[in-house]
């Protein structure tokens, strides 16, 4: 029974995030990509692109088609609660996707794109934060980033730059420039959302005073330390470095920690890209 009203309330957690998402991704093509005649990127851009050739096609039936073989192909590489709440995200965006949108008020070109971007990064963010996605080029980038460390956004980047090279040749420079400010909001937004509020960092700190820094960052902030053996190049005498990781809020507290006890310490503090680990990873759980 309890196990069942896990499974419940998790199913009920991700379908929130993946029918919220959902609406917002349809409402910036919808609203503001297909009235504009902007472009897209991955899948929902070469539904547009068709749905530009052929007007009788609906962009949510030409979406749906197209994530047919994405999703045969996305059976071998990922997992199946992924897949499954995948499934379940590209067939409710699809959907959505034929539901008619008031047109978005904003008039300037610019501030279109801008819109659009910063609703389809959250909107994708927040699917890529549940269990699934909205399908398509999100299963892409999710085999990219278990399989070679590369961040979502710059798949989604990367994937849409050669697009827009290609549209080139069929439509007005404007338009194409104007996608493309669309496509880096929206590359910014999703690594903001997927990875960015969870962000790790690695600090280094060489004090002699280690050991009583090193037991208040195991003591108190509850955090992993590693003493690295090292030597001072100039002085060439022994010392100590502590080397470990903490989230981007605890950082603050770390450095005032770090300085209370010796002023003159030595921190470093570096960005991660990911962090694995019980207790202190930050890896989706895809």
């Amino acid at each position: 029974m309890k196990d069942r009203k896990s499974f419940l309330r998790r199913f009920v957690e991700n379908g929130l995030l993946i029918g919220s998402g959902a609406v917002l991704c349809a409402y910036a093509i919808n609203a503001i990509l297909v009235p504009s005649r902007f472009l897209a990127g991955g899948v929902g851009g070469l539904s547009l692109f068709l749905h530009y050739l052929l007007p009788a096609l609906p962009v949510g039936v030409l979406y749906f088609l197209l994530n047919i073989p994405i999703f045969a192909v996305g059976w071998k590489f990922v997992g199946r609660r992924f897949f499954g709440y995948s499934l379940l995200g590209m067939g409710v965006l699809s959907a959505l996707l034929l539901v008619p949108f008031a047109p978005c008020p904003l008039r300037d070109p610019l501030l279109q794109a801008i819109a659009a971007g910063i609703l389809s990064g959250v909107g994708s963010g927040l699917m890529l934060r549940s269990f699934g996605s909205g399908g398509g080029l999100d299963i892409l980038s999710v085999i990219l980033l278990k399989k070679g460390s590369v961040r979502i956004g710059t798949t989604v980047m990367g994937f849409n730059t050669a697009l827009l090279l290609v549209a080139l040749f069929r439509f007005p420079l404007e338009t194409v420039i104007y996608t493309l400010i669309y496509f880096f909001v929206t590359a910014q937004l999703i690594n903001l959302v997927v990875t960015g509020l969870n962000q790790r960092k690695a600090v280094m700190v060489i004090s002699p005073r280690w050991e009583e820094i090193a037991r208040e960052i195991m003591e108190s902030m509850h955090r992993g330390v590693t003493i690295v053996n090292g030597e001072g190049g100039y002085t060439g005498r022994p010392l100590k470095i502590l080397y470990s990781v903490v989230t981007f809020q605890e950082l603050s507290r770390f450095k005032e920690m770090v300085r209370s006890y010796d002023p003159q310490a030595f921190l470093v503090v570096s960005e991660t890209l990911e962090v694995m680990g019980k207790g202190i990873g930050n890896q989706p759980h895809w």
